[in-house]
């Protein structure tokens, strides 16, 4: 389900996004389920849901908990500014910050419109988009994408070596959210043809 007031993405949507994208990774999961059933099962994904990647969060906020720097919620999907949705093909969601700090330098993001229009430089403006390839027998190809824009040379060599030391992690991540979303979604269509 789209949230009240959302935008709907153009056929051209991450052009209207982000201005070029510098950091990129990509997975993907066959599920065999209705593409809606999908995209509503990635939008209710949540990290804390996972034993694993939960534990990964708290080793990555460790620093800024050791230094008393926050008293706020672990990271998770809430932190992300939806983005908008088209139809049963494609969600898109926002973060803004300097991801390197300890605190993931967040910045208020309340609109799609906040969010394009961001012009602090020493910042990166960060997309993750689900999209869905139907294939045959009912089943779809689930992708989820992280790109990611720094505005200046001088922001990309201090994202560059950060990305670089938690993409494994962020891969394992996106990993096993494509798996739990295969699950939910599997199972929910098992019990509306069960009860159907």
């Amino acid at each position: 389900m789209t949230p009240k007031g959302a935008a709907t993405l153009s056929p051209n949507w991450i052009e209207t996004l982000l201005p070029r994208v510098d950091f990129r990774e990509r997975h993907s999961i066959d599920i065999a389920a209705p593409p809606g059933r999908i995209l509503d099962c990635s939008m209710d994904y949540r990290l804390k849901h996972d034993p694993l990647v939960r534990a990964a969060v708290k080793l990555r906020e460790l620093p800024m908990h050791m230094l008393g720097r926050t008293s706020r919620p672990p990271f998770d999907q809430d932190d992300f500014t939806f983005l908008g949705r088209d139809g049963d093909s494609t969600l898109a969601f926002g973060l803004v910050g300097a991801f390197w700090e300890a605190d993931y330098g967040l910045l208020p993001c309340g609109s799609v419109e906040d969010f394009r229009s961001c012009a602090k430089q020493d910042v990166c403006r960060l997309v993750l988009s689900y999209t869905l390839l139907p294939l045959t027998h009912g089943r779809a190809r689930l992708t989820t994408e992280t790109c990611i824009y720094c505005p200046t040379s001088a922001t990309r060599r201090r994202f560059a070596p950060y990305w670089y030391l938690i993409r494994p992690v962020s891969g394992l991540i996106r990993r096993r959210m494509l798996a739990s979303v295969r699950t939910r979604a599997e199972r929910r269509s098992k019990v509306r043809t069960l009860t159907g």
